[in-house]
């Protein structure tokens, strides 16, 4: 009653189509990890470019102000004023290192590793 050939071969097919359906998931896994790679990398080699070129920008800056500030104060007062800045600033960053940095990167990665679009192609 229930091993008649239509039914067996019902089976079949449905086996042959999950079988496909894994294969299709698989291969949008692996495409889905390149995906997030290729972002994340893209963004880490921006940042570096746009760092490397900020921090030439402020070198030649801090020599700019250094001296701009000589004729006040004395050439290594100006250099003492500009290297007391950079290390206030180092200071404040590592004070507020949760919120300038670690929350922000946190927000960062996450966005790129766990795609929003994802939950609407799961299911």
């Amino acid at each position: 009653m229930f091993s008649n050939d239509r039914n067996i071969e019902s089976i079949g097919q449905l086996v042959e189509i999950v079988k496909h359906y894994i294969g299709l998931q698989k291969e949008y896994a692996k495409l889905d990890v390149v995906d997030k790679i290729v972002r994340l990398l893209t963004a880490v080699t921006i940042i570096s470019v746009i760092s490397l070129l900020l921090m030439l920008c402020l070198i030649y800056l801090s020599f700019a102000v250094a001296y701009a500030l000589e004729p006040a104060v004395g050439d290594v007062m100006a250099f003492v004023i500009i290297a007391g800045f950079y290390f206030l600033l180092l200071i404040l960053c590592v004070l507020f290192r949760h919120q300038w940095i670690e929350r922000p990167l946190v927000h960062f990665l996450a966005n790129i590793l766990l795609d929003a679009n994802d939950s609407d192609n799961i299911g």
